[in-house]
């Protein structure tokens, strides 16, 4: 991978954890979500989760991945699988 590749992937993993509660956060963390699943890093539904939290920028979609049960590898990357 090259170091180009590596720094969009580091930019897109510091949007995906934009902290809950910002403005557009949901949006923010949609469109670096949507990186993820174009690259083949994330799931279909994993992403889903993501776009119905787009505009709810307080909730956190990694409970309701987990609720789902949907994103194992997803979660695994976040250190909070389970």
């Amino acid at each position: 991978m090259t170091a180009e590749a590596n720094s969009e992937i580091a930019e897109q993993w510091a949007l995906i954890n934009t902290p809950l509660g910002e403005d557009w956060s949901g949006r923010t963390r949609y469109a670096a979500a949507m990186f993820f699943y174009k690259r083949g890093l994330m799931d279909a539904p994993t992403l889903e989760v993501y776009r119905i939290c787009s505009r709810l920028d307080h909730q956190d979609p990694l409970s309701i991945i987990r609720e789902r049960g949907a994103g194992k590898e997803w979660l695994k990357r976040f250190g909070t699988a389970g």
